[in-house]
């Protein structure tokens, strides 16, 4: 382990702050302060929005990134929203409202749409580019159809970057922590001329290996990266009407894939056993040579956006134009051990697995087109069209035999709109309708199958929204809600790779969903506090599902599709200034699936605990990676000082009810109660240019399982240790 020793004592000086944020403060109290969220294409006002919103402010941001963390980190902070990935810090799952999809190829579809400056990020891949210089995150939950993007039946997580400036604006901020955890960020902007301005903005993330090989007798042989990003945007205003705001991006990364644990859960249970050791494996298989490259992996990603717009008075055209371009792989020691004729470590493992599956080069091109009249009139309306196309090739290589290439394209095209009329200052009634064609189409090589002949898929439909708003009072919003949502057919190769059957590729028909929920929006207390509740349902035809692994189909992805599935759950979002110093932030939800199909069977797995050997029904299981129920909390304490400083704390929690990790049921793959805390503790320098702080990550060093792979033993994989640092930012006054 590489501990900064220099830090050792500082998990105390965190600890002890937690108490001062409980303090008692005899301030007046003040007003929370306004948010605004873009969920109908338009700023308003959250309390305004007749859509479940939540978004997350930048201290929330800046705690949940602070050491480097990626876009996975955002799992649980927001109410309803999880995220896990079995592919290290690439292709991220998402899930809203208990919707995901778990399928861990790189052809995956997701349910839930990741939207960054504008551009849908479809594939995996794209969703993992690296979370810095953010203006706002928002998460719209439950189905959008018929204003953003591609439509989803889950839900939206919509990133928007800081933009230019007219005036100099910059900053640097910089930390160091355990095992060498180092993040370098800045930005800087400025007006060149009256019309023209620019912001550039980058970050550099290192993390040491620190994880021994005992197979290999190798020290500090994988969990290590270095990932850097860059950012360039120039706005060109020449009038008030007009503006083209250019946007061109890339990021690399270089490190360790997941790390995958032999036989660590259980047996019989979800619990961690002696056989997990968080700086320890024992790999025979995931590396180049037994002394380097241990589960590398590297992705090249870049991209550009051109976002165009022209007001005519009265109504105003926006053109967004996106183009992304990803390359790279993954390699890992899957079954977690050692197989050799003589060695079984730890525990049985049954089969050898040590797979490199990467994309050998991805394209995606889209165009959206956006007319919209004045968002204060009474009378409202918004028209668009949507291209989407996406060409791209990933390999499997097993490494028993030679690799497998699977080609696969899509093309998405839409149409959508959307009014709303306030018939008063009080009642406001919104409908929205949209046209969607999708086309997805595959070939494959390789030394078990190929496929000349193209597989294809499509399918389209027409989705809508309706939505009321009612303010109760000048502090009280009702509103309402009914969404459909649909999601496009998929293909599924990567079994040509292992010729498992059925047919060594699957398909899913295309799904729809139908969602209802009501919520109030309130803030108390003379705007000391908000308060945000709302209640959903939702029923889903045609959910498409991913069996993965089990001990009939090994390391395989089987597509499925269930007859139906109902879910239905609450949501609270809250945010309270008790002072002018003390603020306090709480989130929670509940959600119940269920998967609606008697005659819907799916492998199970070799050694875990389950109902029935082989395969069982899963009729009325909950969906894979559905959290139960969620709970976050925030609190800020600040404490001014007579020189125009402040010394301040800030800690921010999660906790995560049961998830189970597949289509089945099982004593070992499900997790209950998992649990991370972060602290951080700073000065606020008078100027307000200077801030200095100390953190700790994960501050109880919990360990979470997070996943597991079923196919052979009882492999799981775990969040990150606790890592405490050091951080200073240094910004223009």
């Amino acid at each position: 382990m590489m501990h900064v020793r220099g830090l050792s004592n500082a998990k105390y000086l965190l600890a002890a702050s937690a108490a001062a944020l409980l303090a008692p403060c005899a301030a007046q109290a003040q007003e929370v302060e306004t948010v605004t969220v873009t969920a109908e294409r338009h700023s308003e006002n959250l309390q305004d929005v007749p859509i479940s919103v939540d978004t997350l402010n930048d201290e929330q941001l800046d705690a949940v990134f602070q050491s480097g963390e990626d876009i996975k980190a955002l799992a649980n902070n927001i109410p309803g929203l999880y995220a896990e990935s079995s592919n290290g810090r690439v292709a991220p799952r998402f899930y809203i409202r208990g919707l995901g999809n778990t399928d861990f190829d790189l052809a995956a579809s997701q349910p839930v749409s990741i939207i960054m400056d504008g551009v849908v990020m479809e594939n995996t891949v794209l969703k993992s580019a690296p979370i810095y210089d953010q203006q706002d995150v928002e998460v719209d939950r439950g189905p959008q159809g018929t204003l953003f993007g591609r439509n989803t039946t889950a839900g939206i997580v919509k990133f928007t970057s800081n933009g230019p400036t007219d005036t100099l604006e910059a900053y640097l901020t910089g930390s160091y922590g355990e095992l060498g955890s180092t993040l370098v960020q800045g930005a800087v902007g400025d007006g060149l001329t009256d019309t023209l301005s620019f912001r550039v903005a980058g970050e550099w993330v290192h993390r040491d290996n620190y994880i021994d090989n005992e197979y290999t007798g190798v020290n500090d042989a994988l969990g290590g990266y270095d990932q850097e990003a860059l950012r360039a945007q120039l706005l060109f205003q020449p009038t008030d009407d007009f503006s083209l705001l250019l946007n061109v991006h890339g990021w690399s990364l270089n490190g360790t894939a997941a790390v995958f644990r032999a036989n660590i859960i259980g047996p019989g249970n979800d619990h961690l056993n002696s056989n997990y050791i968080w700086n320890k494996v024992w790999f025979d298989g995931g590396f180049v040579t037994p002394t380097s490259q241990n589960n590398p992996q590297a992705y090249n990603t870049y991209g550009g956006g051109l976002t165009a717009s022209y007001d005519f008075g009265g109504m105003k055209l926006t053109s967004i134009t996106g183009y992304e371009y990803t390359h790279g792989y993954s390699r890992g020691d899957i079954d977690g051990g050692v197989v050799t004729p003589t060695t079984s470590y730890p525990g049985l493992i049954f089969f050898d697995s040590d797979t490199q599956d990467g994309l050998d080069y991805l394209h995606q091109y889209t165009e959206e087109l956006h007319l919209a009249s004045d968002a204060t009139a009474p009378w409202f309306w918004q028209v668009g069209a949507l291209y989407f196309y996406t060409d791209y090739q990933d390999t499997t290589y097993p490494f028993y035999i030679p690799p497998t290439h699977v080609r696969q394209s899509n093309v998405s095209e839409a149409l959508f709109g959307q009014t709303s009329y306030a018939f008063s200052d009080a009642f406001k009634l919104t409908g929205g309708m949209r046209w969607t064609e999708d086309v997805k189409g595959m070939t494959a090589s390789g030394p078990l199958d190929t496929i000349t002949t193209p597989v294809k898929v499509g399918g389209s439909n027409i989705s809508w929204d309706v939505s009321a708003a009612y303010a109760a009072s000048d502090t009280v919003n009702l509103y309402a809600r009914i969404a459909s949502g649909f999601r496009g057919p998929s293909i599924q190769g990567r079994n040509i790779a292992f010729n498992t059957p059925p047919g060594n590729y699957s398909t899913a028909r295309s799904e729809t969903v139908m969602s209802y929920e009501a919520g109030i929006k309130m803030e108390l207390a003379d705007h000391a506090i908000r308060l945000n509740m709302d209640g959903y349902t939702y029923y889903i035809h045609h959910p498409q599902f991913s069996a993965v692994g089990g001990a009939a189909v090994g390391n395989s992805v089987i597509l499925l599709n269930a007859h139906g599935g109902l879910a239905y759950g609450m949501e609270a979002d809250a945010e309270w200034a008790a002072t002018d110093h003390l603020l306090f932030t709480l989130g929670a939800s509940w959600t119940h699936t269920e998967i609606r199909d008697p005659n819907l069977v799916v492998d199970v797995c070799a050694q875990c605990s389950v109902a029935a050997l082989g395969s069982v029904n899963v009729n009325g299981n909950p969906f894979p990676q559905a959290p139960d129920y969620q709970v976050s909390f925030t609190a800020r304490y600040g404490i001014p000082l007579s020189n125009g400083g402040e010394l301040f704390a800030y800690t921010n929690w999660w906790i995560q009810g049961y998830t189970d990790f597949f289509l089945y049921k099982a004593a070992e793959f499900h997790t209950n109660g998992n649990y991370e805390g972060d602290l951080r503790l700073g000065y606020d320098f008078p100027d307000k240019m200077y801030e200095l702080a100390v953190y700790a990550e994960n501050v109880t060093n919990k360990p979470n399982l997070q996943g597991g792979i079923d196919f052979d033993d009882n492999t799981g994989f775990v969040s990150d240790p606790r890592i405490i640092g050091v951080e200073l930012t240094v910004r223009t006054p």
